[in-house]
């Protein structure tokens, strides 16, 4: 039977289904109404009701284990946010950071020692010790050190290290490696810093790791020092003076020194010794351990009464000698300077010049002091005092129409005593002079002294009343500098029997006939050194130039169209011929054929020998001329006189006329 029911209940149900679908069925098919559902009445009755028991005080959970349950859960927090955080700082210093690396940079530890001071200019030397505490040897390491700028070679001073690379090949796990640098460091002081880095491989990576260190040290003293001296006061309008010195502290030579100036408002550079290389820039070359090199300044510095100037003067190194500026700070300086309104006003002329005064060794110095009283009231009881310093000047060539030369001290004076009572009052705006001359010593006494000069220093002293009655005293200053210029003497001399190149033709020379001859020119100096000398000749028609000259070396050249002789000389050494040292000579060879018109005559062989140069001391033109050189070769011709030269051996004066 159970078969058969579901048949049927299948049947029924996919008629169902058909006649739900079925467009013609759902039209048929009609709304029933909806029955109303029972209202169905609870089981258990309203009134069924149970009495909860009352639970004792003791079992009722207290306030205080809530609390204790906030605190656990913000612990839990805290702990878990920790955790947060060190995963993630795990997973970067494994992933990126020192971690990652098998070799840590933290794990090697690079000590550099060395003194807390370094003295400028002297050899400085640094322990480097690099320790690898990492489980794996570091590969291919190189010690990478780099110095402060100006750093210098301890070999060389003119090579800059920069920074320098010492190969450690590789260092083994757990393995130390330690050695030595050397430098000298440079600076004007403060900290000197150096840098350290090790660079290294390791097994199975080509990238480059990097350990540093730093060093620090402080510089106690720079290798140069740097000093000036002048005057600190000056009044408006009057020749002020420096003098800076430049002094090495180094234990080697510090080369291709520069020293620069900075001048202040109001300043007018006039000269310097030496001369700058340009503007207000010295180059000062090298200078050895222990030595002292000085320049000197002129100019003119114009200012209100009371106003302060300062100057400011550097000396250090340069890179290459391209550079014309300093690369290398090696120390500084500054000079104040006030500009005061002075009671007395003074002026000096030397030999009728009050600019810069070049005299001849021997030469007379006249001085002509001025004075002017720049106060509205008098001046009492005034005094001037002329001092000459630098060379020593012979008192007995000192003489004074108005004054009084006072040998202990080498001073001139003037006072009310001297100048018949005009220095016992000055009257405002009185102005008037005093005068004195001496004899700069002669070249023998100079031919051991560098760059000669003097200086004559006026002081001037005196009294005013003030407007509370009260004396003041009061004081004023001058200078002039004197320049002595270098004994140069140049002689060309005619020679037949010592002729260096062998002479041809009669002597006494024969009308028609070539008779050669050479001609030498010797040149000495004593004080300063000459630039760009350069000695010129002219041959006459009748005399030939050969065509060779002694030495090779010498710069000896003619021009055939306008018949001169052209020696150029370049730079003449200060004590050249001096104290037996050799003379610069230079020899040519002539021929001279004589006409008939010129028998009985003694011909010009050379004729308008000037030479010409610049003394690089006080910086004038020099211009030495010389008399002809005849066939009379007894005559040598000089430009000073009283220097003696032998004449050529064997000639006689009757050997240098012309006959038939």
């Amino acid at each position: 039977m159970e078969p058969a029911e579901s048949s049927h209940d299948e049947e029924k149900i996919e008629r169902l289904r058909r006649a739900m679908y079925s467009r013609d069925l759902s039209e048929k098919l009609k709304d029933r109404p909806r029955r109303q559902m029972e209202e169905i009445r609870p089981i258990v009755g309203d009134d069924w009701k149970r009495e909860e028991p009352v639970l004792p005080s003791t079992m009722v959970a207290p306030r205080t284990i809530g609390v204790a349950r906030k605190a656990l859960w913000w612990v839990l927090g805290v702990a878990a946010l920790f955790f947060v955080a060190a995963m993630l700082y795990f997973a970067y210093y494994f992933t990126f950071g020192g971690g990652a690396s098998p070799a840590s940079p933290g794990n090697i530890d690079i000590v550099v020692s060395g003194p807390p001071q370094i003295a400028g200019g002297d050899p400085t030397q640094l322990q480097i010790v690099v320790t690898n505490r990492n489980q794996v040897p570091l590969q291919l390491a190189d010690l990478v050190i780099t110095y402060p700028p100006g750093t210098r070679s301890p070999t060389d001073l003119s090579t800059d290290l920069s920074s320098q690379r010492i190969s450690l090949g590789t260092i083994e796990a757990g393995g130390r490696r330690q050695g030595t640098v050397t430098a000298i460091f440079a600076g004007s002081g403060g900290a000197a810093g150096v840098k350290v880095d090790l660079e290294y491989r390791i097994s199975g990576s080509s990238a480059i790791f990097v350990a540093t260190s730093n060093y620090q040290a402080q510089l106690s003293s720079s290798p140069l020092t740097l000093t000036v001296s002048g005057n600190r006061e000056t009044v408006s309008g009057q020749p002020v003076e420096f003098t800076v010195t430049i002094a090495s502290n180094a234990n080697t030579t510090v080369k291709d020194v520069l020293l620069t100036a900075s001048y202040p408002f109001g300043f007018t550079f006039a000269s310097g010794n030496p001369k700058p290389a340009r503007g207000s820039t010295w180059e000062i070359g090298d200078i050895r351990p222990g030595e002292k090199k000085e320049v000197v300044l002129r100019g003119t510095l114009v200012g209100e009464s009371g106003d302060e100037r300062v100057f400011r003067f550097n000396t250090g190194t340069r890179k290459d000698v391209k550079d014309e500026a300093i690369t290398t700070m090696l120390a500084e300086n500054t000079f104040k300077m006030e500009v005061t309104e002075t009671f007395l006003g003074l002026g000096i002329a030397v030999n009728k010049s009050s600019g810069n005064v070049v005299v001849s060794p021997g030469g007379q110095v006249n001085v002509v002091i001025n004075w002017q009283n720049n106060l509205s009231t008098a001046i009492q009881d005034a005094v001037i005092v002329a001092r000459l310093t630098g060379l020593t000047v012979d008192g007995a060539t000192v003489l004074s129409p108005d004054g009084f030369y006072r040998s202990s001290d080498g001073v001139v004076l003037w006072d009310k005593t001297t100048t018949k009572g005009t220095l016992g009052t000055l009257p405002a705006g009185t102005r008037g002079s005093v005068s004195f001359s001496f004899q700069v010593p002669p070249a023998d006494a100079l031919k051991n002294v560098r760059n000669p000069s003097l200086t004559i220093t006026v002081n001037a002293a005196g009294k005013r009343i003030s407007e509370d009655g009260v004396p003041e005293n009061l004081q004023a200053a001058s200078s002039q500098r004197v320049a002595v210029s270098s004994a140069l003497v140049v002689t060309a001399q005619g020679l037949y029997y010592a002729n260096p190149f062998g002479s041809v033709g009669p002597l006494p020379p024969k009308a028609n006939t070539e008779t050669t001859y050479a001609i030498v020119f010797t040149i000495t100096n004593t004080t300063n050194k000459i630039d760009e000398a350069k000695l010129t000749a002219t041959l006459p028609p009748y005399v030939r130039w050969v065509g060779i000259y002694s030495p090779a070396s010498e710069a000896v050249t003619f021009n055939q169209s306008a018949s001169t002789v052209t020696w150029d000389i370049g730079t003449i050494d200060e004590e050249l011929g001096v104290d037996g040292t050799s003379p610069r000579q230079a020899a040519v060879a002539i021929g001279f054929t004589p006409s008939t018109s010129q028998i009985g005559q003694e011909p010009s062989l050379l004729q308008d020998i000037v030479l010409t140069g610049l003394d690089s001391a006080t910086g004038q033109s020099i211009t030495k001329r010389l008399d002809d050189v005849t066939s009379d070769l007894i005559r040598v011709s000089r430009s000073e006189e009283g220097i003696p030269a032998a004449p050529d051996p064997g000639f006689s004066s009757t050997q240098g006329t012309v006959v038939r």
